[in-house]
């Protein structure tokens, strides 16, 4: 909400009604810049961000053109979200409050001022007023495909005469849209482990290095080598590099361990298996289900799975239809938890233990051969589901017998 009330909606209405009159002859006077911010906090920040500078002195103007302003509270924002069918505006924003946000939240900022002509940059400042329009500046947003990255380079190349060839520092193939990911979550573990959760296969497949530049600092990278080729000329993109808010030392410093830092996915799946693993124990010793112990294990399990099973089916990003993790966590945990519940109060032996137990012994073997990338913490989860319906079928045949 904070970066969708930036929008200054007077100023924009004025800049886009005078159109070409602002751009009219002295395109010279015009600077083009590309912004990288460093990323933040939050987890929609956590890959940092791309601007677009205008600066033209004659007129008295520096402002940006940011294709990062979304509306978290507007009306279903999470479910319309969870189907990939959030919007993102395109604000126009003075550049001063701009750096002064980001100042604020301790984000470094980088310049890269474009070698442009006069025509391309009047060009591309053309377009991006245009675009600016309030009947243009709502776009449907893509994290991987069409984000506040991606959008900045697609103008950039429309507007420039030629072709701009990149010497990628990164070749095509060597990196997932996952390996991205966790390059940018390093340090958020639950944050990583929930994004892992949420995408499948496709996210580890093979992208190429235009893919790449959906993270902002590989964008960066790309337009540092780039070179506008026309025909008899040959020169380079970017003019000029310069670091316009410095908050590196301060961002340094300002890391913290919290108590979620210690308590990583990993960890404490690992310390759920040994609580589920000892009572499991305790329980077969004593002849007793404990069946509140499947009550909570499968129920999250269903919920969790209940997620998955809806964003593979509905959702419109690309990246998480196909999911393995759905043999671990699915609907059928928790639709099935009343049968679950009733065998092991009045001690009859389960089918869906059974099949359970079967299904999870597979992915376990299997697990090292599945086409996903899977965190580590999914097996000690998946282990504690398998004891527990192995701890019912143990107990009804002790009875049995």
């Amino acid at each position: 909400m904070k970066r969708i009330k930036i929008i200054i909606t007077v100023f924009l209405v004025c800049l886009a009604a005078r159109g070409e009159n602002t751009l009219r002859n002295d395109g010279d006077s015009i600077r083009l810049s590309l912004l990288t911010c460093a990323p933040g906090n939050e987890i929609y920040s956590y890959f940092g961000h791309t601007a677009i500078r205008y600066e033209e002195p004659s007129k008295g103007m520096d402002v940006v053109f940011n294709y990062g302003l979304f509306n978290f509270g507007a009306p279903n924002f999470i479910l319309r979200f969870a189907l990939g069918q959030t919007d993102y505006v395109l604000g126009v924003i003075p550049y001063d409050r701009f750096v002064a946000e980001y100042a604020f939240d301790e984000r470094s900022v980088w310049q890269q001022r474009l070698n442009l002509t006069p025509d391309e940059s009047q060009k591309l400042a053309s377009l991006l007023i245009e675009n600016s329009k309030p009947e243009n500046r709502v776009y449907r947003y893509n994290f991987f495909y069409d984000n506040c990255s991606t959008r900045p380079r697609d103008k950039i190349e429309e507007s420039v005469q030629g072709n701009i060839v990149y010497d990628y520092p990164v070749k095509d193939g060597t990196k997932s849209f996952r390996d991205l990911v966790h390059q940018y979550t390093k340090g958020h573990p639950w944050s990583q482990f929930g994004i892992d959760l949420c995408i499948g296969s496709e996210a580890d497949r093979p992208i190429t290095s235009r893919q790449m530049m959906f993270i902002p600092f590989y964008l960066e990278d790309a337009l540092a080598t780039a070179r506008i080729v026309n025909t008899g000329t040959d020169r380079p993109l970017v003019a000029e590099r310069r670091l316009i808010v410095d908050c590196e030392n301060a961002s340094a410093a300002s890391e913290t361990t919290g108590i979620w830092d210690i308590f990583t996915p990993i960890r404490s799946a690992l310390l759920l298996f040994i609580i589920v693993t000892i009572a499991t124990i305790y329980g077969i010793r004593k002849k007793r289900s404990l069946w509140g112990i499947d009550l909570v294990l499968f129920g999250m399990a269903g919920i969790a799975g209940c997620i998955l099973a809806f964003l593979a089916l509905f959702s419109e990003h690309p990246t998480v239809s196909s999911n393995y993790l759905l043999f671990v966590f699915h609907p059928g945990q928790l639709f099935f938890l009343p049968i679950i519940i009733n065998a092991a109060r009045k001690g009859r032996k389960c089918w869906y233990h059974m099949l359970n137990l079967a299904v999870l012994t597979l992915f376990i073997l299997l697990f090292p051969l599945i086409p996903q990338r899977i965190d580590l913490a999914v097996v000690p989860l998946a282990l504690s589901l398998l004891i527990r319906s192995a701890s019912n079928l143990i107990l009804t045949y002790k009875k049995q017998k």
